[in-house]
This record gives C-alpha cells, structure tokens and sequence, in this order.
C-alpha cells in the first residue's frame, strides 16, 4: 500500500538541487507530484536534472541557475516560481558545505562566505516565502543542514558553529507561524554517500592508501546502522515532512544519521 502524501500539484523551490541530497529530495517531491523550480550555480547540470527528473516523474520541473549566497539571485528564484506557478507551498532549503580550516588560519572572508552561504540563504529565502505561505494558508518549510548543528565536528569549524544558529532559527519561526498552517522543520544528515562525499574519500583512501572498500568500513565504524545513509533515504523523509500527512510535525530538528550522534536531543 503506498502513502498519498496529498502533495500533487503543489509548488515546491528546492536548492542546491543538481546533486546530492538537494537532487534526492526533488526526486522524491517530484514523484509525490509536486510542481518543481530548482536551482543550482552550473547551467549544464540543473537543467540536465530537471530533464531527468521530468522523465522520471512526469511532472514540471523547472531549471534556474542561481548561488544561494547571492540575495539577487534568491529574489529572482523565487519570483520565477511564482511567475511560472503562481506561488510557492514547499521550501526545500539546501546548500553546499560552509569553508573549512584551522581556527587561527581562517580569514574574517571566509567566515562571513560561510554565513552568506549557510546562514543567509535560508533567512532570505524563508522571508521570500513566507508572505505567499500566509495569504495561503498553507506552507511547508524543510531547511537541510548537518549533523554538525546537533553534533559539532572539529574538523569542520565553520559550519559547527553556524548550523546550530539554523535550528534556533527554524524552532523560533515554527512557533510564530504555525497558527498559519505552516510547518518549517530542520534535517541534520549524518554520513551520506553523495557523488561528492565519494570523490572525497576516493581521495583519502588513495592518500591513506586504503581500498574504498576499507576507507568506506572505516568510516561506517561508529555508525550503529552499519553503513552510510544513502540520499534518498533523505529525500524521502524530507518528502514526508512537506507533505499533508506531516501537518502536526513542526519545530522539529531531525537527526537522519543511523544512530551516529551520541548526545540525547
């Protein structure tokens, strides 16, 4: 028996959707039947996704090339989505990796790129959203980010400190806006295998001079689900959490990560 998640025909924005867990998650609102507008920096790439997933699903998807640092950019994302569908019900709210490096050897630059990047997009796209979301009465906000806001990883610093500035964010706007019929919920993926976390460890493992096979049973070590999540198995909650079925699912930071955190959230 599937599950009609009573999305088909809504309008949802995904970003950062030419790969990845941003590519999976439009997958998966694509085969609920939801109309799509995606984004992504390469040309070439988002609208080559959005043909393979019009293909695979039947349903309109639209490419526009967009970096989500970038305030212009947003405003015009979402200004096609309502000029293309007439609103926006769904916000999928994605983007790469903040910079990464040593403490005192991080310029105040990379710093603030990170918080354009990580920070800034889903503030400026939430406020883009919301005001159709309300005169609606009806809206969906699912905001991607990484076990870092829950888990802090030293190694990756900047995002360890601006991720959980992600959850205070989405906890605070949940409260405000769910007497609106809006829900805005937060993911935290742990180790997921994307094409670029593959290339990443193709890379270590020739360094470390270590099979894939070795370096990936390694990495999957402390993972109690004994592997590395697969992004679909992203998409596919973050599917559910846009969905009609998740209508009293709100203010939610979710940890999708087969039991790696250790703390109790």
């Amino acid at each position: 028996m599937t599950m009609d998640f009573g999305i088909r025909n809504k309008v949802a924005i995904v970003t950062a959707a030419s790969k990845g867990l941003g590519k999976a998650t439009a997958l998966a609102l694509a085969q609920e039947g939801a109309k799509l507008v995606i984004c992504s920096r390469d040309k070439k790439e988002i609208e080559q996704t959005a043909k393979e997933l019009q293909l695979k699903t039947k349903t309109s998807v639209f490419p526009v090339v967009a970096d989500v640092s970038k305030v212009n950019h947003l405003k015009i994302l979402v200004a096609t989505a309502k000029r293309r569908f007439g609103t926006v019900h769904i916000l999928v709210s994605n983007a790469g990796g903040p910079p990464h490096g040593d403490f005192l050897a991080l310029p105040d630059k990379e710093w603030q790129r990170g918080v354009e990047l990580t920070l800034m997009s889903t503030v400026r796209l939430m406020r883009l959203v919301l005001p159709m979301m309300i005169k609606q009465r009806w809206g969906r906000i699912i905001t991607i980010t990484s076990i870092t806001a829950k888990q802090p990883i030293n190694e990756l610093l900047v995002s360890s400190t601006i991720r959980p500035g992600l959850l205070g964010l989405t906890k605070v706007l949940s409260n405000q806006y769910a007497h609106e019929n809006i829900t805005i919920n937060t993911v935290c993926p742990g180790y997921i295998l994307t094409d670029r976390q593959k290339e990443l460890m193709e890379t270590r493992s020739a360094k470390d001079k270590m099979t894939m096979e070795g370096y990936l049973s390694n990495m999957a070590k402390d993972i109690p689900a004994g592997r590395m999540g697969r992004p679909e198995e992203i998409g596919s909650v973050i599917a559910f959490l846009a969905s009609a079925k998740a209508s009293y699912i709100n203010g939610v930071n979710l940890l999708i990560d087969g039991g790696l955190a250790k703390g109790i959230h």
